[in-house]
C-alpha cells in the first residue's frame, strides 16, 4: 500500500531544495555580477522564485487547506513589492550613474 506521508515528505524536500537553489543563485548573482542592473535582476528573480518554492513546500506539508492558503500571503506581498522596489533601484541607478545616462540617451 502506498504511504502518502512519505510522498509528501519527499515532495516537500525536493521543492524546498529547489527554493534553496534559487536563493543560492540570487546570492551568487549578487556577488558575481559587476553591473547594478544585473544584480537587481538576479535578486528579484531569485527571491521571488525561491520564496515561491519554499512556501510551496510549506503548503504541501501543511495540515489543512486554510493553512496552505495562508502560506501564500507572503508570496503575494513579495510579488507586488519586489518589482516596485527593483524598478526604483533601477531608476536611481539610471539617473545617478552619468555613464549609463549618457549611454541610454545616445541610443
Amino acid at each position: 500500500m502506498f504511504d502518502f506521508a512519505w510522498a509528501r515528505f519527499w515532495l516537500t524536500a525536493v521543492v524546498l531544495g529547489a527554493g534553496l537553489l534559487c536563493f543560492a543563485g540570487a546570492v551568487l548573482g549578487n556577488c558575481r555580477f559587476a553591473y547594478v542592473m544585473n544584480r537587481v535582476h538576479a535578486a528579484g528573480i531569485g527571491d521571488a522564485m525561491g520564496l515561491f518554492c519554499v512556501v510551496l513546500a510549506a503548503s504541501v506539508n501543511a495540515a489543512g487547506l486554510l493553512e496552505a492558503v495562508k502560506c501564500f500571503l507572503p508570496v503575494a506581498f513579495l510579488w507586488i513589492c519586489s518589482p516596485v522596489s527593483s524598478h526604483l533601484i533601477a531608476q536611481i541607478e539610471y539617473y545617478t550613474n552619468r555613464r549609463l545616462y549618457e549611454h541610454m540617451t545616445r541610443l
